[in-house]
């Protein structure tokens, strides 16, 4: 599989990150002012990516947890989400050392990146279509930034929405699906699904540790492919 033909979105000069007080979206805006003031100890900014630019997995999530990484400043650092992730990823080689639940717990990423559709903590863990759009541009400098990509791993049915949007993709050619694999027209890169690890997906079975382990299964194998 080759490189992707990033030549539409961007040049690879590296990701562009939203500014700490990047007035994008007002909501977002107000709900992060209103943060700084409630915990003042707390990140309270844009989530920036985490991991090199040399990987080729590119994992997508949904936006900062309030007290996840709205609070630690590192994407699914600090809750529920973060635990299993990060820990399916130690399993299958993604990365090494400890996570520790902070962002200066030493961790490090290996052959992958994560990031986010929107890159600010949404009142209930909701952002809205517009606030997605307007961090399109962010996730698409992302996608750029990364001349070894393969498989991009979307995190729920939005941040797959968010990919396909990003890459100029029509949503209708490609139904999300849990442990779905979709070999796109963009860059011959494979975008795959998963149910988000968050905490009420866990709880309620919709997604159990197999199920979120087996699509890690399956990406370890379209990369050793």
């Amino acid at each position: 599989m080759g490189n992707a033909d990033i030549s539409g979105i961007g040049a690879p000069s590296g990701p562009v990150e939203p500014g700490a007080d990047c007035g994008l979206c007002p909501r977002l805006a107000d709900f992060r002012q209103n943060n700084r003031t409630g915990n003042p100890g707390w990140h309270n900014a844009p989530v920036a990516s985490f991991g090199g630019l040399d990987g080729e997995l590119l994992i997508v999530g949904l936006a900062p947890g309030l007290r996840g990484a709205n609070m630690t400043g590192r994407p699914f650092t600090g809750d529920y989400a973060g635990d299993l992730l990060y820990a399916s990823l130690k399993k299958f080689g993604f990365s090494e050392g400890r996570y520790g639940a902070t962002a200066g717990d030493g961790l490090k990423l290996v052959n992958c990146r994560i990031t986010n559709a929107v890159r600010c903590v949404p009142p209930e863990n909701k952002p809205v279509g517009a606030e997605v759009a307007a961090c399109r541009p962010f996730l698409q400098k992302e996608i750029a930034a990364l001349p070894r990509l393969r498989v991009i791993l979307a995190l729920g049915t939005l941040s797959h929405g968010a990919v396909l949007a990003a890459l100029g993709e029509k949503k209708s050619a490609y139904k999300f699906g849990h442990n779905q694999f979709h070999d796109l027209k963009t860059g011959d890169l494979i975008l795959a699904d998963s149910y988000h690890c968050s905490r009420y997906n866990t709880n309620t079975r919709k997604l159990t540790e197999s199920m979120f382990e087996s699509v890690f299964e399956d990406i370890q194998k379209c990369l050793s492919a």
